[in-house]
């Protein structure tokens, strides 16, 4: 988009021709001015000696290998010359230093910068619009999963804090307009190794932006989309945008299934945590009345989801007609004690503090305790940056909507299977949660169990597709087995399965015989995946778990196996006839 070099000589283009005049000036007069060679006859510099003295002169190196000495008239002349290609120096790198601090050239050189590192990537990578909460945890975990990807903010700070960032894989960002066509293609819109536009800027209308582009761009391309806002999620979704995260209606979903099924809460919430998150404990809500303060998109999501689970809800609104509270609403903050006491707080058994504001949602946990020191307390956190004060409040449970919208993002890029197979989930029954709480226990640490996805193809199981291909049988336990000790099975626990045909199964036994384009679902602990996609790529291992024979591995130790096995083979008579 930009020549920066044409640009940069563009801008100089004035100091440039006042060294150049200077520079000719002075060499015209040497060229002009008569010395006196070693014999007393008259002598001219000529164009080349002229040009040679000046140019050592004008940069200040210093005199030397003149022919002979100068006459008064030439040191006349050198003097005005050196005082006027030196200054003539100087205002051409002042000018030059200016043009490097100017904010318009800096953005230029930084564009064209991130443009060729973007056009030099050449594995694939996400395209990440917003650089806030939920964008930041995106990167971050991309990255530890080793996943490239791209950012582009509005905001110059957080690019720079994006640069300061110990990541374990260099992430290209560029301060810029989210929305402009240029942008996004320079960030690589249209490169195939581009796998996804992820659109997690604070504005609905942004997002929508980003993704009409990169739709009617490249069709093809996924695109995940925020929208806090209904009628903007209708709009975003009308034109085939893949996922729309709503962080507000995530939680309300996840929240009610506290109540309907606490056990399979717990394990939505060991397998959505992040990398290297510690292992949350569950506390089941009491039911009762609940006081909800702040009736905006997160508290109507909140209280819609609580009435129909037949939750009792008391609403506190500071402007109850800007935001359509229902009748009976009490008006106010909920920071002040009257306000908290009106809406009966006292004899509440919970309450869900949901403002848009932390220092709000802080002083009313703080002031609802005060009056009732038993409430279950839902506090909803805007800014990463406050975690520590919320981990002092004490609250129950705590809702951060950029870590929210962060988690789902992840998951969709690292283990697709994992959102089929929390739909599927959500449908069971209480008791089949409680066994699959038990199965994940089993392999439990003091973090959440990672999560894989293994399909199985030529590519990424060829010790698996060459069994299969040759009529083995291969099992669901032998890939759960340890490829070091096949007595012993791995750290993890097969939770979903999806055949070629798009049939589901949760939980699947260990004898259920794998099918070539399996997909599978495991969780468990980060070491038993590596020894599980080892055995799925060393047919040696595989065969030796299979078989429970260790089979010579390659084509020579074959080779003499089978000659040793036809002489073990031939009778002794023959031998002895040999002999």
């Amino acid at each position: 988009m930009y020549n920066l070099l044409y640009l940069l000589l563009r801008r100089m283009r004035t100091p440039l021709i006042v060294v150049i005049l200077a520079y000719a000036i002075s060499i015209l007069g040497l060229v002009l001015i008569p010395g006196m060679d070693d014999q007393g006859n008259p002598w001219r510099m000529s164009f080349f000696h002229a040009f040679y003295f000046v140019s050592f002169m004008g940069s200040t190196i210093g005199f030397g290998e003149i022919p002979y000495p100068f006459t008064d008239p030439q040191r006349i002349w050198t003097t005005v010359a050196m005082y006027m290609t030196v200054i003539s120096w100087l205002y051409a790198i002042g000018s030059l230093f200016s043009i490097l601090q100017d904010p318009s050239f800096k953005r230029i050189l930084a564009f064209t910068t991130f443009s060729r590192e973007v056009k030099a990537m050449r594995e694939p990578f996400y395209m990440v619009c917003g650089m806030g909460g939920a964008g930041k945890l995106v990167v971050s975990e991309l990255a530890a999963h080793d996943i490239r990807s791209v950012v582009i903010d509005r905001d110059e700070t957080k690019i720079q804090m994006l640069r300061l960032e110990e990541l374990p894989i260099h992430v290209p960002g560029l301060a810029g307009d989210v929305t402009d066509t240029s942008t996004l293609l320079a960030a690589g819109l249209k490169k195939k190794q581009c796998q996804g536009v992820i659109a997690l800027t604070g504005s609905d209308q942004t997002n929508l932006t980003i993704a009409i582009t990169s739709k009617l761009l490249v069709p093809e391309r996924t695109v995940i989309c925020r929208a806090e806002d209904h009628d903007n999620q209708v709009n975003i979704a009308s034109f085939g945008t893949d996922y729309i995260i709503n962080p507000f209606d995530s939680f309300a979903k996840r929240f009610a299934m506290m109540f309907q099924s606490p056990s399979m809460y717990l394990v939505y919430e060991w397998m959505t945590s992040m990398h290297e998150a510690p292992l949350s404990d569950f506390a089941e809500p009491p039911r009762g009345t609940w006081v909800v303060c702040g009736y905006g998109r997160f508290g109507k999501a909140v209280q819609q989801s609580l009435s129909f689970k037949g939750i009792q809800t008391v609403i506190i609104e500071a402007d109850p007609e800007l935001t359509n509270a229902p009748e009976g609403a009490v008006i106010g903050r909920g920071t002040e004690a009257i306000t908290l006491l009106e809406a009966g707080v006292e004899d509440a058994v919970g309450l869900i503090s949901g403002t848009d504001d932390d220092a709000n949602n802080l002083s009313i946990i703080m002031t609802a305790k005060k009056i009732n020191a038993d409430l279950f307390i839902v506090a909803r956190q805007n800014l990463s940056s406050n975690d520590i004060l919320f981990t002092n409040v004490k609250a129950d449970v705590t809702i951060n909507p950029g870590r929210l919208i962060g988690q789902r993002v992840v998951d969709l890029i690292t283990t697709p299977l994992l959102s089929d197979f929390l739909r599927v989930a959500r449908e069971q029954t209480e008791e089949w949660a409680n066994v699959l709480v038990s199965r994940v226990v089993g392999v439990l640490t003091d973090r959440p169990p990672e999560s894989w996805v293994i399909t199985l193809s030529k590519k990424e199981t060829p010790a698996i597709h060459e069994l299969l291909m040759k009529g083995a049988e291969v099992t669901l336990c032998h890939l759960l087995t340890d490829p070091r000790d096949i007595a012993v099975s791995l750290p993890c626990v097969a939770l979903y399965v999806k055949d070629i045909d798009h049939r589901e199964k949760l939980l699947p036994e260990g004898d259920r015989r794998l099918q070539i384009g399996d997909q599978l679902l495991i969780c468990g602990q980060p070491d038993a995946e590596t020894h599980m996609r080892w055995s799925a790529h060393n047919l040696h291992a595989l065969t030796y778990i299979c078989t429970g024979k260790d089979s010579p591995c390659g084509s020579l130790w074959r080779r003499l196996d089978a000659r040793e096995q036809a002489s073990s083979n031939t009778p002794m008579v023959a031998r002895d006839m040999q002999d």
